[in-house]
């Protein structure tokens, strides 16, 4: 059996660095316990506040920040903590070589029916500024709070999933993820079709006509509402994930947040063998130009997402 620790102790990487997913790793086995008993000790509704981005806080949104903070915190490797919930990045009162930028707590509005939700951070050079495009993280995960509590993560070349086991270690499950190239499942929310642009639904429409259309087979829909959810099916047996550009969150950028959650998710499928795209480029090359900057995501299967470039493509 393969804990975290040994397989970090193992990685090619520096020892900060690795504390650094260590110290993720510990804040969400203490937000997976807050969310077995979120229901029975009523925490699972509205904290009466609104972040940055003007959503409704849950009080697990709240409370999650807070312990992936005070976990941060104590981590002398740590100097910037970039979190969804927050407006400003926090300085910590140290010179550590890493920023973590995070979603404390992705999907939280599926928390009333007891839905995959999960928490999603990307780690960068601190040096080297707030700004830094995908390609410069340093490492990525999430952790997906289900009927297991996984956590999922890379430094690059590989991703692997651990599971938490029942003295609250995290073990190897998966020690190199892949996503299969090719798929027949995809992920959107079906909702906003009236607000798609022409790329998405015209591949969208490729896939619903199944073996009768140019695709050539049978496609299945999932969505979740969770990203962490959506993207951890696909990393377990492929599909693509989308959320894009349409006519209501093009005034924003898109719907997604670049920095923790475009990014990490892109780094990891991509880790896997995935690919990702905005449908005018990779998510790894956007470059920031706000820690709470939005960005239309596609990412997955390489050969659909290929499909989604080709739809663009057509302009």
């Amino acid at each position: 059996m393969t804990t975290l620790s040994d397989w970090l102790a193992a990685q090619n990487v520096d020892q900060g660095l690795a504390s650094v997913m260590t110290t993720m790793a510990a804040a969400s086995v203490e937000i997976a316990g807050v969310l077995r008993q979120a229901a029975i000790t009523g925490q699972t509704g509205l904290a009466g506040q609104t972040n940055v981005q003007g959503e409704d806080q849950k009080a697990l949104d709240v409370i999650s920040n807070h312990i992936v903070l005070n976990h941060i915190g104590q981590n002398p490797h740590i100097s910037i903590l970039i979190s969804e919930e927050l407006d400003e990045p926090v300085h910590l009162q140290n010179q550590g070589a890493y920023l973590v930028a995070t979603d404390p707590l992705d999907g939280s509005s599926n928390l009333d029916v007891n839905v995959t939700v999960g928490t999603i951070f990307s780690i960068l050079d601190a040096r080297k500024g707030l700004l830094q495009p995908g390609s410069a993280q340093l490492g990525a995960g999430y952790a997906a709070y289900g009927p297991a509590t996984s956590f999922v993560i890379t430094f690059g070349p590989v991703a692997a999933a651990f599971t938490l086991d029942e003295t609250g270690v995290f073990v190897l499950t998966t020690a190199q993820l892949g996503v299969p190239a090719a798929s027949a499942e995809y992920a959107i929310n079906t909702a906003r079709e009236r607000l798609w642009d022409r790329a998405t639904k015209g591949y969208v429409a490729e896939n619903v006509a199944g073996e009768t259309g140019p695709a050539g087979k049978r496609y299945n829909m999932r969505w979740v509402g969770s990203m962490v959810a959506d993207v951890h099916r696909i990393l377990m047996r492929g599909g693509i994930f989308m959320y894009p550009l349409d006519s209501e969150n093009a005034a924003k950028g898109g719907r997604l947040r670049l920095l923790y959650e475009g990014n990490p998710m892109a780094l990891l499928v991509q880790a896997a063998g995935g690919a990702s795209t905005t449908g005018q480029q990779s998510v790894l090359d956007v470059v920031p130009s706000d820690i709470h900057q939005r960005v239309p995501v596609v990412l997955g299967s390489a050969d659909e997402v290929k499909r989604v470039e080709a739809w663009y493509a057509k302009g």
